[in-house]
């Protein structure tokens, strides 16, 4: 189950011009390009991570007449969506969970990126909210994203910052990578399941608003909810949870480690975090979600920074650039589902009008899949 040296691989399984070649993770095994922009239907949805193992079948986004559901949702956003009606839902909500007695009224985790920093310094300023932010520490700051960070929160907020034992960081990012190959998933456990658990349990804070929804990507879910769904982040027993594709119980048999070196990567029970009243919002549901203008509103408010250099994999500098293991994880997605960074920024652009599809397939033909060597 856990190989302390690389196992040999039979590469002949792996080379060019196959006729019959193998089909992983459940994917198609016809692929299709979305017509509007590069996804294809090999882009795997997010899903309940926390069941991952090494045989679960990864659920894709959907490409119908040629149309992929993100390029879908985009069109019923220009269409349908009554902004301003969605802005007064969003000052009803804060109207409804905001304190005036000195407490918080909201929880934003971020990493001090272009996201984090415009949920917590657009609901402070413009709707009056009190946030606490949270940070579930990345694998390795870039110099950058360290930067960052720290002009997030010197431009005005309180901050909880939660470092995990790097011991047991670096185990489990091991056997996730080796078992899985998926470095990421370590702090993606962190990322998503923290902050409604220390909501719901520790602060006492009835409201956590996140990022945008999945939906801008292809998730399946539903469009007119503004919620997180909670099987996202809760499950019903904890200690039934997989990290690294290994169930917790035999972690803790395994590898000599005690339940309580898991437990900041455990989501909640779904009948405590019902119990608790805690909502998770996306500000994206209220607020038009544009990337690009994101990054400029960051470097006007918050003197957020790009990365010095071009990003391995894509063409942009300021996307998910906090944590070197970022290189990583996108060139292990480019090798599993033939989805690079490239991919996923350039649909985004092509959805927003920055960039035509023609444009977004020769930078998907130069970048993606890209090695980085520049933190070895």
């Amino acid at each position: 189950m856990f190989f302390p040296t690389p196992r040999k691989v039979n590469l002949q399984k792996y080379k060019e011009g196959l006729n019959n070649p193998g089909i992983f993770y459940g994917l198609n095994s016809k692929i299709e390009f979305c017509k509007l922009c590069t996804n294809s239907n090999q882009k795997p949805n997010s899903e309940r991570e926390y069941k991952h193992v090494k045989q679960t079948n990864k659920p894709t986004i959907k490409v119908e007449k040629g149309i992929c559901n993100a390029c879908k949702v985009n069109d019923y956003k220009k269409e349908n969506i009554d902004w301003e009606k969605r802005e007064k839902q969003l000052k009803k909500l804060c109207d409804k969970f905001r304190k005036n007695n000195g407490d918080y009224d909201c929880l934003i985790p971020g990493s001090g990126g272009k996201d984090s920093f415009y949920v917590s310094h657009v609901l402070k300023h413009k709707y009056g909210m009190n946030p606490l932010t949270l940070t579930f520490s990345p694998h390795l700051y870039t110099d950058w994203g360290f930067k960052n960070f720290k002009s997030w929160i010197q431009t005005g907020f309180d901050n909880y910052l939660f470092t995990p034992n790097p011991k047991i960081h670096r185990l489990l990012t091991r056997i996730s990578l080796e078992n899985l190959f998926h470095p990421f998933q370590p702090f993606i456990f962190g990322q998503n399941f923290l902050a409604p658990k220390l909501a719901a349990k520790q602060f006492n804070i009835k409201l956590v608003f996140m990022a945008e929804s999945p939906l801008e990507y292809g998730n399946d879910d539903d469009i007119n909810d503004p919620k997180k769904d909670p099987k996202y982040f809760c499950i019903d027993n904890p200690n039934n949870t997989a990290i690294g594709g290994i169930p917790v119980k035999e972690l803790i048999k395994n590898f000599n480690i005690n339940a309580n070196d898991l437990v900041s990567y455990l989501p909640i029970s779904t009948k405590e975090f019902a119990k608790s009243g805690t909502e998770v919002h996306y500000l994206g549901f209220y607020l038009p979600w544009h990337p690009q203008e994101i990054f400029y509103y960051a470097m006007e408010n918050g003197n957020f920074s790009p990365s010095p250099e071009r990003t391995p994999g894509t063409y942009s500098k300021y996307s998910s650039i906090d944590d070197k293991m970022d290189d990583l994880h996108y060139f292990t997605t480019f090798i599993k589902f033939g989805i690079g960074r490239a991919t996923h920024d350039s649909s985004h652009e092509v959805r927003n009008g920055e960039i035509s599809r023609e444009e977004a397939v020769n930078l998907v033909k130069k970048f993606d899949g890209e090695y980085s060597n520049r933190f070895e």
